[in-house]
Parts: C-alpha cells; sequence; structure tokens
C-alpha cells in the first residue's frame, strides 16, 4: 500500500534522522522506499518474536530440568550449583551467579525464577564447565531431538553458539534496531532447530504457524 504524501513527510521525523538514515543508505536516498523497507524490517521483527519467545521457552525448560536431575528442585538455592556457574571478568559482563542470586532472594518458587532468569543465564549453562556435571549424562534425556552422530561436547558447544546469535537477534529487535540485512532463512533454522532439540513436534508446530520466510518473498 502506498504512502500518502503526509505520511512521506512526517514518519521519517517521528522515526528520527539518523535511524531514518540506515534505511535511507539501503535505498538509494529515495525516502518513499525507505520507509517501505522500514516497515517491512517492523514486520518481520514482529515475526520474529513468536519463534524467539517458543524457542526461549523450550531451551529454558529443557535446561531447567537437566539442571534438576543434578541438583534437586530447589537448584536455584544450591551452594554446589552456583559455585559450577562461569564467573567471568570484567563487572561490566553479564554474571549468571549473580542474576541467579538476585532472583532467588526475592522470588519463593524455582517456577518464578525460572520464568525471570535472563535469556543469557540460559546460554550460559551450554559452557563447557557443565560437560561432566549436567550435559554427559543428561543432554540427550531433555534434549532428545539433538543430532545424532555428534559428541555431547560438540553438541553443547553447537548450542551455546547458536543461543548466542539468537539472543543477540532478539535484543536487536527489542531495541527496534534494523535487522533488514540478516539472512532470516538461517535465522529461522536455527531458532526452529533449538525448539526441534526439546522436541520435534513443537518444532514443526512452529514451522505451521510461523510467517518469517513468508514475508522475505515480500522485501523491498
Amino acid at each position: 500500500m502506498p504512502f500518502s504524501p503526509a505520511e512521506i513527510q512526517d514518519l521519517p521525523v517521528v522515526i528520527s534522522a539518523p535511524r531514518f538514515a540506515t534505511y535511507l543508505q539501503a535505498m538509494g536516498n529515495d525516502r518513499e522506499k525507505a520507509l517501505a523497507l522500514y516497515e517491512w524490517n517492523l514486520d518481520v521483527s514482529s515475526a520474529l518474536i513468536i519463534p524467539i519467545q517458543v524457542c526461549e521457552v523450550a531451551v529454558r525448560n529443557g535446561i531447567a530440568e537437566a539442571i534438576e536431575h543434578v541438583h534437586g528442585a530447589n537448584w536455584p538455592w544450591n551452594n554446589g550449583f552456583i559455585r559450577s556457574l562461569p564467573r567471568p571478568k570484567g563487572r561490566a559482563r553479564y554474571n549468571p551467579a549473580i542474576d541467579l542470586q538476585a532472583r532467588a532472594s526475592t522470588l519463593p518458587t524455582t517456577g518464578k525464577i525460572i520464568a525471570e532468569l535472563k535469556f543469557a543465564f540460559w546460554e550460559n549453562i551450554f559452557t563447557a564447565g557443565q560437560d561432566t556435571r549436567i550435559w554427559n549424562t543428561h543432554l540427550r534425556t531433555c534434549f532428545p531431538g539433538a543430532p545424532s552422530g555428534q559428541t555431547i561436547s560438540q553438541l553443547r558447544a553447537a548450542a551455546y553458539a547458536d543461543l548466542q546469535i539468537i539472543r543477540r537477534l532478539r535484543n536487536r529487535i527489542a531495541h527496534h534496531e534494523p535487522i533488514f540485512t540478516r539472512n532470516f532463512a538461517d535465522d529461522y533454522q536455527r531458532i526452529h532447530d533449538m525448539i526441534a532439540w526439546r522436541s520435534q513436534v513443537a518444532a514443526a508446530w512452529m514451522d505451521r504457524k510461523q510467517t518469517v520466510l513468508t514475508l522475505l518473498a515480500m522485501k523491498p
């Protein structure tokens, strides 16, 4: 649907000149084409939120199940588990132990804590230090759809890398950043595969529900 003259005039001001400049540059300084790209970026960002949400819920529940197998139902208060978490150098870097302890100090149940922990917390459980503690025994039980033919260490490393990419994509969407230069087929496949690790049925359901791949053909 074409933009009205008023929209062509006002929308770039509402978006802001610095933000709109990215789209103008991509579309050869054509304001209407740049607006069409901005609108498409909105649509694909919105479409990605649904599979990302399903992915995050599926993965965190699988990880929480694996942790519980080792550390019990009250694992957020288990000192052994807390000590096992990665300790990044530098105050500016995300610290999963601090995040967990902050949630556990104010929230009454494990379920509420699971819902409140940052995406980065779950990503950090797929670090090498948890192989012998959790993943060697429980990865294939809690993620039965994980590819065969790879070692647990390889699977854990792949999950860490993919979740890092998915989290960064989610953060760009949450901060209303341009994502139109990405390979969305690869992004969606990565999200799909992580859902499939937990449940092939859920991944197939997501394939039927998603609109990301349809939008690829509509890019201005």
